[in-house]
C-alpha cells in the first residue's frame, strides 16, 4: 500500500508541509511553476534550498505583492469563508482539491469560532486568513492529489513550548485555536521555547492524516524535508517519508451449505437475518444436487468472532444438516461514508481508496428518494447532487430548484 508518513517532531506548519512533499516530486521546478500559474493573487512561490544542522532540504517561500510574510510583518488580509470560497472556486484544480482546501478552512473557521465566540460566518482569519495561508494549504492539497498515498500516517505532533504574539496579543503555545483543532490527536511539547504548529499545519494533519503513531514498516522510496524559517538547536522541518508499507489481509470464515427444500421467500429470510446478525455478507448460488434436484448453496463471510452466531442462525432459518467452514482471507479498500448538503436534502456518499484505486458513489437509496420526489431519472439526480456540492464552493452559482 502506497504510504505516506509525516514525521512532525518539530511540529507542522503549511509551507514546511508544502516543501517536504514537494521533495517527493520527481520534477519539482515544474510543479512550482504550476502553482505560480494558478493566479492565487498576489502570490509568488519560490523553491529555496536551505540546510538545518547540516540537512539540506527545501524552504517554500511564498511572497505576496513581492514581501514575505515573517514574524514583524503580517499581511492581514482578515479574509472570511465567504472570500476564500471565492478565491478557491476561480483555481484551475480538480474538484477534489478544492474540496479539501475549503473543509482545511472550514476546521480552521471551526476552531476561531470555537475560541472566540463568533459564528463561523463572522470569523476573519487573522494570520490564517492571509494570502500566503491560502497558498499554503492550495499547495498542499494539490500536492497530495497529485502523489496520490492511499495512507496518510503522522507522528504525534511537537507543539512546541512558551509564549506566542499573535494579533490579540500574547498566548500560550499552542496557540487556543491550535489546541483545538489537535483535539483528538496525540501530541507533545518539549525544551524547544516557541510556536513549532500552526493552525495551518494543524488543520492540514488533522484532514489528511488517518492514523498517529510510529512508523510502520515500509519500503521507503522517497523522502523530502521541508524547512521552516526558524533555527533551533533541532533541525527544524518536517520530514516526509513515502514507500509502501504491508498491507496484511483480514482474515476472515466462509460458511456454506446445501438446501433442497426450501422455499425462495424462506431463504430470502434466512439471509437477512443473516445480515441483521453481523454477517459480511451473505449470498446464494444455484446448484444442482444429487438425484438431479434443484437446489442453493447458501454462502455466509463472517469475521472468526462471529462465527458460532452465524451457525447457530443457519441452523435455525436454513433446513441444512451441516455446514461447512473454510478459512479465507480477503483485501478491501479502504471505506468511508461522508455526507453531502444538497438544496435537495443530505446525501450519504460512499468513498473507497487504497492500491492507487479511488471511487466515489452517492447511495442509491439518497438518489432514489431525489429521483421519486421530482420525478426523474436516478442519472440525473446524481447531476443535480454533483452540482449542488460545486455550487457549496461558490455560493453565487445557481443550482437548478
Amino acid at each position: 500500500m502506497k504510504t505516506l508518513y509525516l514525521d512532525c517532531g518539530m511540529g507542522a506548519a503549511g509551507d514546511m508541509l508544502t516543501a517536504a512533499l514537494l521533495e517527493l516530486l520527481p520534477d519539482k521546478d515544474a510543479f512550482v511553476e504550476e502553482l505560480n500559474g494558478l493566479g492565487i493573487p498576489g502570490v509568488v512561490f519560490t523553491a529555496e534550498i536551505c540546510e538545518k544542522c547540516g540537512i539540506l532540504g527545501t524552504h517554500m517561500k511564498v511572497t505576496i505583492h513581492g514581501e514575505e510574510e515573517d514574524s514583524d510583518h503580517h499581511h492581514h488580509h482578515h479574509g472570511g469563508m465567504a472570500d476564500i470560497r471565492g478565491i478557491v472556486s476561480g483555481l484551475p484544480i480538480p474538484t477534489m482539491v478544492k474540496l479539501d482546501i475549503l473543509s482545511v478552512y472550514e476546521e480552521i473557521a471551526q476552531a476561531e469560532s470555537h475560541v472566540h465566540g463568533v459564528p463561523v460566518e463572522q470569523i476573519h482569519f487573522h494570520e490564517v486568513g492571509t494570502m500566503d495561508a491560502i497558498a499554503d494549504v492550495t499547495a498542499v492539497c494539490l500536492l497530495l492529489h497529485r502523489l496520490a498515498p492511499d495512507k496518510i500516517i503522522s507522528s504525534p505532533v511537537h507543539v512546541g513550548s512558551g509564549q506566542v504574539r499573535c494579533a490579540h496579543g500574547i498566548l500560550p503555545v499552542p496557540a487556543p485555536a491550535t489546541a483545538y483543532l489537535l483535539r483528538g490527536i496525540p501530541i507533545c511539547s518539549g525544551e524547544i521555547m516557541g510556536e513549532l504548529c500552526t493552525p495551518t499545519g494543524a488543520a492540514l494533519v488533522k484532514h489528511f492524516a488517518t492514523e498517529f503513531g510510529d512508523m510502520p514498516v515500509m519500503k521507503v522510496h522517497s523522502i523530502g524535508y521541508g524547512m521552516g524559517r526558524k533555527d533551533f538547536p533541532r533541525a527544524n522541518c518536517v520530514r516526509a517519508l513515502l514507500g509502501e508499507s504491508a498491507d496484511p489481509a483480514e482474515g476472515i470464515v466462509e460458511l456454506r451449505c446445501n438446501v433442497d427444500d426450501m422455499t425462495g421467500e424462506a431463504v430470502g429470510f434466512a439471509l437477512e437475518q443473516l445480515m441483521a446478525g453481523g454477517a459480511l455478507d451473505a449470498f446464494t448460488v444455484p446448484i444442482g444436487m444429487k438425484k438431479s434436484r434443484p437446489g442453493v448453496l447458501i454462502t455466509v463471510l463472517c469475521r472468526e468472532e462471529a462465527k458460532e452466531a452465524m451457525v447457530r442462525l443457519l441452523l435455525t432459518h436454513t433446513t441444512t444438516l451441516g455446514i461447512r467452514e473454510f478459512p479465507c482471507q480477503r483485501y478491501t479498500l479502504c471505506r468511508t461514508m461522508e455526507t453531502v448538503n444538497t438544496p435537495f436534502g443530505t446525501v450519504r456518499k460512499k468513498v473507497s481508496s487504497g492500491y492507487g484505486v479511488r471511487r466515489e458513489k452517492y447511495e442509491y437509496e439518497d438518489l432514489a428518494k431525489i429521483a421519486t420526489n421530482r420525478g426523474i431519472s436516478i442519472p440525473a439526480a446524481e447531476s443535480l447532487v454533483n452540482s449542488a456540492a460545486l455550487s457549496a464552493m461558490n455560493p453565487h452559482q445557481e443550482v437548478t430548484r
